[in-house]
């Protein structure tokens, strides 16, 4: 049974989990796209899976970004 990447379990790692999680993931998709090619898959569903679980993890690494920024660079009041 594959494992759901729910946006909430997602933002409660850390960002070495997330960036953990995302090189597994990319290995994994790899992986498939070559099983795939050599005519090996046995479930076409994990490939749309992965590559939404990818999505969502990058996402989430841009909303942290921006939040983590949006306090440092708030534009200065004009006078």
């Amino acid at each position: 049974m594959a494992k759901a990447y729910k946006p909430a379990d997602l933002r409660a790692k850390t960002a070495d989990e997330l960036q953990t999680l995302l090189l597994d993931l990319k290995r994994e998709q790899f992986n498939l796209r070559f099983q795939r090619a050599t005519g090996q898959t046995e479930g076409q569903s994990r490939v749309k899976e992965v590559r939404r679980a990818v999505a969502r993890i990058k996402t989430l690494a841009v909303e942290s970004v921006k939040k983590h920024t949006a306090g440092a660079t708030a534009p200065a009041a004009k006078s």
